[in-house]
């Protein structure tokens, strides 16, 4: 009977420990930046690891209202990309911060905890 009573004390710890661990690791991933272009670099988005546009470069040239839908893909285009190729980068850093607090378990996705 106190064994399983000492198991369950240590699995509360552990997960108690995991949530601090996620709490510190999605605070890191403002820390992370990616950029990404569109429209031959005409257009630089850049994002956060928390999934947060926090720069928006456009070519004066592209600055035409008679050409506003142009610009406006060029836009959707690179933000997308950017948190395209951000996505591995916030997998990779929670998976670190968690590594050895939870086994290995095939299949378990802590992208979940982020929303």
């Amino acid at each position: 009977m106190f064994g399983n009573m000492a198991d369950m004390m240590g699995l509360m710890g552990k997960m108690k420990d995991l949530q601090s661990r996620m709490k510190e690791a999605q605070d890191e991933l403002a820390t992370i930046v990616e950029s990404a272009e569109s429209g031959g670099g005409m257009v630089r988005a850049t994002v956060n690891g928390q999934k947060t546009l926090i720069g928006l470069e456009v070519d004066k040239d592209l600055v035409n209202p008679d050409d506003k839908e142009m610009l406006q893909d060029l836009i959707v285009a690179a933000v997308n990309k950017a948190f395209e190729n951000i996505e591995p980068k916030i997998k990779a850093h929670l998976q670190k911060a968690t590594d050895g607090v939870l086994p290995n378990i095939p299949g378990l996705d802590l992208g979940g905890f982020m929303k």
